[in-house]
């Protein structure tokens, strides 16, 4: 772990710190060992202390947000893990800022009920928090946060120091980024997002789903608040909207990530009984992106597959779910036959979109 240049140990004064602490409650998928050292942070100034003590101590450190994109092994995390959790929501005209804590549906629902502002509508009903949307350049039916983060403010561990990235520095790409290339040296402090008042209308819709739902052609314009609605609606009847009383939502999201195939994988792909109207989409380099779903559903996988503690979703076959009891092991042994059974078939190989912590796929 990078400790940086050497600095004196500080108190964690006020902060609370809890040993052997289940991290269960804390993600989405509810599940997982507990924490050896689990600290909460309100403050920006309360997360660096906690983050310097752990480095210079050399132990392990998670940090934790919203827990929505975690699989964390059934033995626990043996070190610390930093919970963040910071507030701010900050509008400067169209200019936000938010703290790394705040959680990331609650903002969009105020940019958007509150204050009519486009650039995330499209991201409604996501899970997590802010300081979790630039490492993984989330995004959702055709919007990401790469088209309107300005600038992360993240303390840098190898630096000793906080430092503001721009947009170009954050290396985005399909759910991807430059704090994800580097888990282990950046905390995300703070989001800068800069939003657009189109009088009441959205950003152009780019996906077709979302034009369909409201008859109008890819790159229109539709009232904000509708294609709030519309993606909070989508969202929901495919279980991608947290509700404690439906195991379908007791997941980390999407599992896999959608394959991006080169020029010469995909016409292997296409050589495969069945490929003819998979979904293909333009992606970047000549390369083609096609649907982690469809490939999951067509190999023989669907809604509700599985019959043990940790199943598909009965809404979405990307969604690996905890039907209440499951184990990491439970949801990774469902995870690994779902990938080897894709691969058997159409030859592609599918990537976990979670972080796994103390497991692999």
């Amino acid at each position: 772990m990078p400790g940086g240049p050497a600095a004196p140990p500080r108190t964690l004064v006020g902060v609370l710190v809890e040993n052997d602490a289940p991290l269960a409650p804390l993600t989405t998928l509810r599940l997982g060992g507990p924490a050896r050292r689990l600290v909460t942070a309100h403050t920006d100034d309360e997360v660096i202390a906690a983050v310097r003590e752990a480095d210079t101590a050399g132990e392990p450190l998670l940090v934790l947000g919203g827990g929505s994109n975690l699989v964390i092994g059934d033995a626990g995390f043996p070190g610390t893990v930093l919970r963040i959790a910071t507030t701010g929501f900050a509008l400067d005209g169209t200019v936000l800022e938010l703290a790394a804590g705040e959680v990331w549906s609650e903002a969009v629902t105020r940019t958007v009920r509150e204050h009519g502002l486009a650039g995330v509508e499209f991201l409604a009903g996501i899970p997590g928090s802010a300081g979790a949307t630039p490492v993984q350049n989330v995004g959702a039916y055709g919007q990401e946060v790469a088209q309107s983060i300005t600038e992360v403010v993240a303390y840098d561990r190898t630096a000793g120091a906080v430092v503001t990235l721009t947009n170009a520095e954050c290396a985005f790409s399909y759910r991807h980024s430059r704090f994800k290339a580097e888990p282990d040296r950046y905390v995300v402090l703070r989001v800068r997002f800069a939003l657009a008042d189109h009088d009441g209308l959205s950003t152009p819709v780019k996906y077709a789903e979302v034009a369909r739902h409201f008859g109008v052609e890819q790159g229109e314009r539709v009232p904000l608040e509708r294609a709030y609605d519309a993606v909070l609606g989508l969202r929901s009847g495919k279980g991608m909207v947290l509700d404690p009383a439906d195991h379908d939502t007791w997941s980390a999201g999407s599992f896999f990530t959608n394959p991006v195939l080169t020029a010469a994988q995909y016409e292997s792909f296409r050589t495969r009984p069945g490929t003819e109207n998979a979904p293909a989409y333009p992606a970047s380099e000549g390369c083609t992106k096609t649907s982690a779903a469809w490939l999951i559903d067509r190999a023989g996988f669907g809604k509700g597959y599985g019959d043990g503690p940790a199943t598909l979703s009965t809404k979405h076959t990307l969604a690996l779910t905890n039907r209440g009891s499951a184990t990491a092991e439970d949801l990774l042994a469902l995870a690994r036959e779902i990938r080897d059974g894709v691969r058997e078939a159409f030859g592609v190989e599918l990537v976990n979109e979670p972080v796994m912590i103390g497991v692999k796929l």
